[in-house]
């Protein structure tokens, strides 16, 4: 027990070490010709592909569910009307970028760490070294590269879909038109609610692709390492997500503030 845990902290400032300079390495090849331009596009289309189906329905049930459980706290105090704008805002800012990004962890991290660590089992990525062809550039940028892109999609695909789902809801129990929802949505919404999402977004995609790649690329032997890989891509990227949106609700309020 003694042992363990020194070797246990160790293997951790290992990885952030190791992850440091995957990132360095990723940026590296990212300006680097070849561009593996047509490799790019199927990682979009995969990553795009693979999570539609989850964020929508997710994204439905949480604008229901939302609207549903503020509903009657907002009727008790006469203050219904502000419950599109309350939702759209909690879901906007907060809620949708913050759920979608642990989907698409759970979803297409695992998937990038389970099959670069199969190809790592496999010795495809040595092969790929002796064919004269770079595999960081074509498995692992083009990778990142598209996580980092897709996401921010995702979620406005997601907001939108729970504003839909919000809008169900609502109707349920009254009678309230689109265009007075939307209009009562819209109300007091900016852009300072809209871009610090955005930009989150941006980093949950960049480091969901980088922390993935590196489990998956710098796997260990045997089908366990496999497991083990697309495992640790899930919780690290999941860990990272939370860690991520405490410092940007910091500096959105430091800005803000200012």
């Amino acid at each position: 027990m003694m042992t363990f845990l020194p070797e246990k902290i160790g293997r951790f400032f290992s990885d952030i070490a190791g992850i440091i300079r995957f990132t360095g390495l990723f940026f590296r090849h990212l300006f680097r010709r070849p561009f593996e331009t047509r490799e790019f596009i199927n990682q979009c289309f995969r990553t795009g592909y693979q999570s539609l189906l989850l964020i929508s329905i997710t994204a439905i049930i949480l604008g229901l569910v939302i609207s549903l459980q503020i509903r009657p706290i907002l009727a008790d105090l006469g203050a219904e009307a502000w419950l599109p704008n309350m939702v759209f805002i909690s879901i906007v800012t907060e809620l949708g970028p913050v759920i979608f990004a642990l989907l698409f962890a759970g979803k297409v991290g695992s998937g990038i760490g389970a099959e670069l660590a199969s190809m790592r089992v496999t010795d495809q990525i040595d092969a790929m070294e002796v064919s004269a062809t770079n595999p960081f550039k074509f498995l692992v940028v083009t990778r990142v590269s598209a996580t980092t892109f897709m996401l921010p999609l995702l979620v406005f695909y997601g907001d939108f879909l729970s504003f839909i789902g919000s809008f169900i809801g609502l109707k349920a129990y009254s009678n309230i038109s689109f265009q007075l929802f939307y209009s009562r949505a819209f109300s007091d919404f900016f852009f300072s609610d809209i871009f610090p999402a955005t930009i989150k977004t941006l980093f949950f995609g960049f480091f969901i692709g980088i922390i993935s790649s590196y489990t998956g690329y710098y796997s260990d032997k045997g089908t366990e390492g496999v497991g083990r890989s697309a495992n640790t891509a899930v919780v690290a990227s999941s860990l990272v997500i939370f860690l991520i949106d405490l410092i940007a609700v910091q500096l959105t309020e430091l800005i803000l503030g200012i």
